[in-house]
């Protein structure tokens, strides 16, 4: 560690983690039922509590206005009444996902007759550091407390009003149900110290989960030291290729691009074939424009973007790096199928590529190549992710390649150990 922490937060921060760690070992006893139970009245909790979470992610957001928060971030913080009842029915969805607590992953009878299995386990603390994403709060709770977790939750100062209404909603439901209010923990004070004492309460907490921007998520992983998950930024590719069905194509890039833009799985990047550049840029690019999407273009896309009145600059080498989480796309033209992967080798961040084609041979060579937690064919890059993959809510997207990778949901937040049964048998 570079920087001193404050002793008084790391203090606070280390009782509340004792306190998270009584009230994981209650929650790894109970059964299926009753954490479905649990999850049901803690998405009507958060029901009720609508109108003072509206409140005050109205005052959260007045104050990102009022400090030039950029839009895609504000869409990410914005709350209304159908996005409550969202995330309140995503605590439902997990309710009804299997659960992997006791789950067997593999087991046998060895030769001497003892009886040995690997069996799934909570991981018991996780810590959560994530930017203004409300229902970051909700999912990791939700997850949390179905695996069998406490979680401790240090939400991006943006959001605080609004995470914090939303915490008291559920800790009030927990405790109205007899459960452990400390099954969920809000880091309020503390600033950046309590992050920084979070991620290195090693012993005190299992796992740290940090999900926002780069710089974020790069500070937690140098700086914990407890075990991280790191979940990446997103720089995701659409490659439209020469035997591509163009209007898929156009379908499918449109989609990547401006579903929702401020997300991770948005695409950042349309790589065209020059074999079809000319059939497919004109009527892609036409569209994207129309949607509000600035270009950022290598020369060779110029006649087609001129052609189009789009609004455009050159691309250079940094803004093919670039996660913009906006209405703003790279577009290059590409030689073949081999200088698409090697442009996504050098610029993706392992998160979610994707390949428009109806030659097999081309997609079985992208998707053997292509080095990414997800690989789409003929899909949105927009799929990525838990709920689509039909995991139910999600905590995170691990573009790392250890425990974890892809979206993550309730078996990645397990982890196992191993039952042995004997009859006096002795080595």
């Amino acid at each position: 560690m570079s920087q001193t922490i404050d002793s008084t937060v790391v203090e606070q921060v280390n009782e509340l983690a004792d306190r998270a760690r009584v009230a994981s070992r209650r929650l790894a006893l109970l059964s299926r039922a009753e954490k479905d139970a649990a999850l049901h009245q803690l998405a009507e909790a958060i029901v009720a509590a609508t109108p003072r979470i509206l409140e005050a992610n109205a005052r959260d957001l007045e104050r990102g206005r009022a400090k030039g928060m950029p839009e895609g971030l504000q869409d990410r913080l914005r709350l209304d009444a159908d996005r409550v009842a969202g995330v309140a029915q995503a605590l439902r969805d997990v309710a009804a996902l299997p659960d992997p607590v006791g789950e067997i992953v593999r087991g046998s009878t060895l030769a001497n007759g003892l009886q040995i299995r690997q069996v799934r386990v909570p991981m018991g603390v996780v810590g959560m550091i994530y930017e203004a994403r409300p229902n970051v709060t909700v999912d990791a709770a939700g997850l949390g407390l179905k695996s069998g977790n406490a979680v401790i939750l240090r939400g991006g100062s943006a959001a605080g009003e609004t995470n914090q209404a939303i915490v008291e909603a559920m800790r009030d439901s927990l405790a109205a149900q007899g459960l452990p209010a400390d099954a969920v923990t809000n880091l309020v004070e503390g600033g950046h110290d309590a992050a920084r004492a979070l991620m290195t309460a090693r012993g005190r907490v299992d796992l740290v989960i940090p999900r926002g921007g780069a710089d974020l998520i790069q500070t937690v992983v140098r700086e914990s030291t407890v075990p991280v998950i790191e979940t990446g930024v997103g720089v995701c590719h659409v490659y439209v290729d020469k035997s591509a069905d163009l209007d898929k194509a156009v379908a499918i890039a449109f989609n990547a691009k401006t579903h929702r833009p401020s997300v991770c799985n948005a695409a950042e990047s349309l790589l065209v074939h020059r074999a079809v550049a000319a059939d497919f840029l004109p009527k892609a690019l036409t569209d994207l424009t129309n949607a509000g999407v600035k270009l950022h273009i290598t020369p060779d896309v110029t006649p087609y973007a001129e052609a189009s009145s789009a609004a455009y600059d050159i691309a250079s080498e940094k803004d093919f790096d670039t996660e913009w989480l906006a209405l703003e796309l790279n577009v290059a033209v590409v030689d073949d199928l081999d200088a698409a992967m090697d442009h996504i080798r050098r610029h993706g961040s392992g998160h979610t590529e994707a390949i428009v084609t109806e030659d097999r041979a081309a997609a079985r060579r992208f998707t053997q190549e292509v080095d990414a937690a997800a690989v789409m064919v003929n899909a949105s890059t927009r799929f990525t992710d838990g709920g689509e993959f039909g995991f139910g809510a999600e905590i995170g997207i691990s573009t790392q390649k250890l425990h974890a990778r892809g979206p993550m949901a309730l078996p990645e937040l397990t982890t196992t150990k191993w039952i042995v049964e004997g009859d006096g048998q002795t080595r």
